[in-house]
């Protein structure tokens, strides 16, 4: 297989910003470039995604302010999804609200039951503008969602109240 076929096969490992970096929590601004550098940024963030062994990455998570994500999921049939969406948009969002494990590559070694709904819908473009619209459901849904919260500027621990924020963000701090 050709060198770059494979997303993130040429791309370059960029650290994963952490809880309490501040660019976690500004939301992002939409692509407007969709030239060479859009492309670059795109694999780096595959290839950052699959060294950190996730499933998802938002842009801002390697400081990159722009609304961009990149998934690797599957679903609860174990159906795998592999694609990016750049300004993306959460449009619909359905079924039954899940509260399941839920982690994050900038809360590294905390996990905490995290509500979502069990089906989403993001629409936006590829990294050559071309329309894109992709449904979720199960945990590729939840990863859906995941991201596009990232691009505003929140984290799953915001999703979370009482006793299961509390345990969660004493588990962060003591992970470091």
């Amino acid at each position: 297989m050709r060198r770059g076929s494979i997303p993130g096969s040429s791309g370059h490992v960029r650290p994963v910003r952490k809880l309490g970096d501040p660019g976690l929590a500004t939301p992002c601004g939409e692509v407007t470039d969709f030239g060479p550098a859009l492309a670059e940024l795109v694999e780096d963030m595959y290839a950052t995604m699959y060294a950190a062994g996730g499933v998802g990455l938002a842009a801002n998570q390697i400081g990159v302010p722009l609304r961009v994500f990149v998934y690797d999921c599957p679903d609860d049939e174990d159906r795998r999804h592999l694609g990016h969406v750049v300004n993306p948009r959460l449009v619909e969002t359905g079924g039954v609200t899940v509260r399941g494990p839920e982690g994050c590559l900038s809360v590294p070694g905390v996990e905490a039951g995290t509500p979502r709904f069990d089906e989403a819908v993001v629409e936006g473009v590829t990294l050559r503008g071309e329309p894109v619209r992709v449904r979720g459901t199960g945990f590729f849904a939840r990863c859906l969602q995941h991201e596009c919260d990232h691009l505003e500027g929140g984290l799953y621990l915001d999703r979370l109240t009482g006793w299961r924020r509390s345990r969660a963000l004493r588990a962060a701090r003591k992970a470091g």
